[in-house]
């Protein structure tokens, strides 16, 4: 029985994976339970975790190939059995794993005749290769093959112009999603005002990420979009201030601040994770090896407590500051 299955208080929400199997390198599968749940609510979060997870979780993806010498992307090369096209339809199968922000660079730089597979591309430290022996291209001869390429982390699809080429720098259209399928259902049990819902959600990844990490990175997004509500200033919206006589009564949002803030600092802020924050490679690796890896970590750090740290300089320090006060309205204290 289902309700067997799931050792739940009525009393408390629980989550708990049920399954979890990999049946390949680049399929991965998961399927989660949250109960109990009143009347209503399972489809309702069940609607909103799917369209994050398959649109607002983030992945790592070539985007960027670049060849000497080429101009056109249906040109042959000598001593390689693939064209152009063909190698750029290879690369853009690999999956890729990174956990820091920006665009890294990598290469491939090999001597024939051999086979060609991810194993050879030449990474940062901070990205890793799903699976190695994606065939990228075959060398017939004894030549040397030099390719660059150009590494990034976001979200959704990115298309490119089939025309955009420039000093042999070719673009490839990028998906950057790991979750390839999600999908939910509803189970219901009870009577009357007693009726509860088990919300089961399954989700399939490439790999890129894992069910249960793309489960908590869904997570954390559906936080950040609730956040400014919790924030008691209302700001103006170019075309959309309040008029005048407007029968609208105010939000009163000071008795919600004080009785969430508690719960804002050590859940919210906890879920928080400080590659979020978009900030640059530098700033973020210096707050990584000073064990800041959460919103709630860095609001422990006085501006005093920042500039201590490690090659964390005054600019540098000032520019986590101006992140704090734009997109959360906080402005920590100077000692």
């Amino acid at each position: 029985m289902i309700r067997d299955e799931i050792s739940v208080s009525i009393q408390t929400l629980r989550w708990k994976c049920i399954e979890s199997r990999a049946y390949s390198k680049r399929l991965h599968y998961g399927r989660f339970a949250l109960s109990p749940l009143h009347k209503g609510r399972a489809d309702t979060i069940g609607i909103a975790m799917r369209r994050v997870l398959l649109g607002e979780v983030e992945g790592t993806c070539i985007t960027h190939v670049k060849f000497d010498n080429i101009k056109h992307e249906y040109s042959a090369i000598i001593g390689i059995e693939e064209s152009v096209h063909d190698i750029l339809v290879n690369l853009k199968e690999i999956v890729l794993r990174s956990d820091s922000y920006g665009i890294r660079e990598a290469s491939i730089y090999i001597v024939g005749p051999r086979n060609v597979t991810a194993q050879d591309i030449i990474l940062p430290p901070s990205v890793k290769i799903i699976d190695t022996t994606q065939h990228i291209a075959r060398l017939t001869k004894s030549i040397t093959s030099d390719i660059r390429l150009r590494i990034e982390k976001n979200r959704g699809y990115i298309m490119h112009s089939p025309n955009n080429y420039k000093d042999g720098i070719f673009p490839i259209d990028a998906v950057f999603m790991p979750v390839r399928d999600a999908n939910y259902s509803i189970h219901s049990y009870g009577s009357g005002n007693e009726i509860r819902e088990v919300l089961f959600l399954e989700i399939w990844t490439n790999g890129g990420l894992t069910p249960r990490e793309a489960l908590y990175e869904a997570s954390r997004n559906l936080i950040d979009l609730f956040i400014p509500f919790l924030h008691g200033e209302e700001q103006n919206i170019d075309g959309m201030n309040n008029r005048k006589g407007s029968n609208m009564p105010p939000f009163p949002l000071s008795h919600v601040l004080t009785d969430t803030r508690e719960t804002i600092e050590k859940i919210a802020f906890k879920h928080i994770f400080i590659d979020q924050l978009e900030l640059p490679p530098r700033i973020y690796n210096c707050l990584r090896r000073a064990n800041i890896h959460t919103l709630l970590d860095l609001l422990n750090y006085s501006r005093e407590d920042l500039m201590r740290i490690e090659n964390l300089g005054k600019e540098s320090v000032e520019q986590v500051l101006e992140v704090l006060r734009k997109r959360f309205a906080i402005d920590p204290p100077r000692n």
